[in-house]
């Protein structure tokens, strides 16, 4: 038994027809537009993958390649885990580490809440207040040899500018031995980190302070609360997010610091200010004696284990920060 389909069910095979031309058509102009786009996205894309490839990949493959080896930048002798053992041993080293948590805890205990009063001061638009933020946030700028040797003349025991003041002031009976004495020399190379550093902080500040509605302060101030009050619970809660990568940049900036230790102490005396960074460095380019030669694998290592350390000080903070929302 044979059917013959009719005029309408011919007209609606045809639409059918028509219709699955013009998706398979879609379909191929979305394929050909999304390979145009690919390349272009590759394009633009190409530098900046090259330059991590070439600048942080490449060497941080480099550094696990010499790590097993007594590497001095000509001839490289496989030493097997020589340099591990070495590493266990070595107090210098577990030292400086110890004096990294040092440092960066006096240096965060003071630079964040410097930076945070110093932001609040100056985001009330008074007169004058861009001058002295240019003042403040031009330390950061300065280069960090320029600010070690500027620091070397203020610490100076004799003719320092630092002695002479607390002279006048009736503060001090002799000269502090600021940068050779075991006792203060870490406050003084704190004290040059918080001036080289807290104007970057403190920008940050007032850019998270610009966020916050003026509306919040009116109703807050139409509801009769004080200064201590609108910071306490609405400046400084309302900071919370820019707090957090605030809090991290510090910690992270705080364990890598070296050039300016180098500049103005070199780690001494008697190691008492030696970071780990700055062993590894001078591991790696050899220190100012004539005599030392550089150690290039054995400091490999030791950055490898420095930035092990960094990056579970940042996991920990990460977990922290988590709970920082309740706590402020």
């Amino acid at each position: 038994m044979k059917f013959f389909a009719g005029p309408e069910y011919s007209l609606k095979y045809e639409e059918q027809g028509v219709r699955c031309v013009s998706a398979k058509n879609a379909v191929n102009k979305k394929k050909t537009k999304f390979t145009r786009d690919s390349v272009v996205v590759g394009l633009m894309l190409a530098p900046a993958v090259i330059f991590l490839c070439v600048c942080s990949i490449y060497p941080f493959i480099w550094i696990f390649r010499y790590i097993c080896y007594d590497y001095n930048g000509f001839t490289a002798n496989y030493t097997g885990m020589r340099n591990f053992t070495r590493m266990l041993g070595d107090k210098t080293f577990w030292n400086s580490v110890g004096h990294t948590f040092e440092y960066a805890g006096y240096k965060l205990i003071f630079i964040i809440p410097l930076a945070l009063v110093v932001a609040v001061l100056l985001n009330n638009r008074m007169k004058g207040t861009s001058i002295f933020r240019g003042v403040y946030f031009m330390p950061t700028i300065i280069s960090t040899s320029i600010s070690g040797m500027i620091f070397t003349f203020i610490f100076a025991t004799q003719n320092g500018v630092l002695n002479a003041m607390l002279t006048k002031l009736h503060l001090i009976d002799s000269p502090v031995k600021w940068l050779t004495s075991q006792g203060v020399v870490m406050a003084a190379v704190t004290i040059m980190a918080i001036w080289g550093g807290f104007g970057n902080y403190m920008l940050y500040f007032i850019n998270g302070m610009n966020g916050i509605s003026e509306d919040v302060y009116e109703s807050a101030k139409i509801d009769g609360a004080n200064g201590f009050q609108t910071f306490f619970k609405i400046t400084l809660p309302m900071l919370s997010p820019v707090l957090k990568v605030i809090l991290m940049l510090a910690i992270t900036g705080a364990f890598k610091d070296y050039e300016a230790i180098l500049v103005l102490t070199k780690g001494g005396p008697g190691n008492r200010s030696m970071v780990m960074f700055l062993y590894i460095y001078n591991l790696i380019f050899g220190s100012s004696s004539a005599s030392s030669q550089p150690q290039i694998g054995y400091g490999a290592l030791l950055s490898v284990v420095a930035a092990i350390i960094v990056g579970i000080v940042t996991v920990i903070y990460m977990r922290i920060s988590r709970k920082l929302d309740d706590v402020v």
